[in-house]
């Protein structure tokens, strides 16, 4: 655990970046060991619950025409097309009624790695008085480090779950160099028996 991160408390919130179907194996864009994620973030969703804290979860909701597809010319496979079975957060990951999920990308002609690019996710968190997110899921090269730099950006502290990320690697040590940046940028890192011990 890096220094300087106290247990859990008001004002912290948990945030679960794109734990859906098309990201995991056997999706249409599947990040290498996605499916580890599942059982250490429903561990910290059990924690933040059982005392109250808020948990928020991001998705890709693209439409069918997204301009990140390779079809438009983007990157990427087609992959989390709003309301298609790729889209869905798996049932394994055992989000709480109350969590908010938060929809990014949604419109053709922009992406957004973030989940606070072009969304309300920075005025949920403020409604809640959250100043602290504690962050996992995936990829770390891509939807988690850019939601990490923008909660930093908005003088939002931020800690991640190194157990409960995974990288694309699209170029080998992507994932390695992104965690880098992070910590660069002020994140803390931690895992979750350090939090809650």
């Amino acid at each position: 655990m890096s220094d300087g991160i106290a247990g859990l408390h008001a004002g912290d919130a948990l945030l679960v970046v794109d734990v859906q179907r098309d990201f995991l194996p056997g999706g249409a864009l599947p990040v290498p060991e996605g499916g580890a994620v599942i059982p250490v973030l429903n561990r910290c969703i059990r924690e933040f619950v059982a005392r109250g804290l808020p948990v928020f979860a991001t998705r890709d909701w693209h439409p069918s025409n997204h301009c990140s597809f390779r079809s438009q010319g983007g990157p990427w496979p087609e992959h989390c097309v709003a309301g298609t079975p790729g889209a869905e957060i798996p049932e394994t990951l055992q989000l709480p009624a109350t969590a908010q999920v938060i929809s990014k990308a949604n419109t053709q002609e922009k992406d957004a790695y973030s989940g606070f690019q072009g969304t309300d996710l920075l005025a949920r968190l403020r409604a809640r008085g959250c100043c602290r997110v504690f962050v996992g899921g995936l990829a770390t090269d891509y939807c988690v480090k850019w939601t990490v730099f923008d909660a930093l950006s908005n003088d939002v502290a931020v800690v991640v779950f190194e157990d409960a990320i995974r990288a694309v690697d699209v170029k080998s040590g992507d994932g390695v160099r992104a965690l880098a940046d992070m910590l660069a940028r002020g994140a803390a890192v931690a895992k979750i028996e350090n939090i809650v011990a």
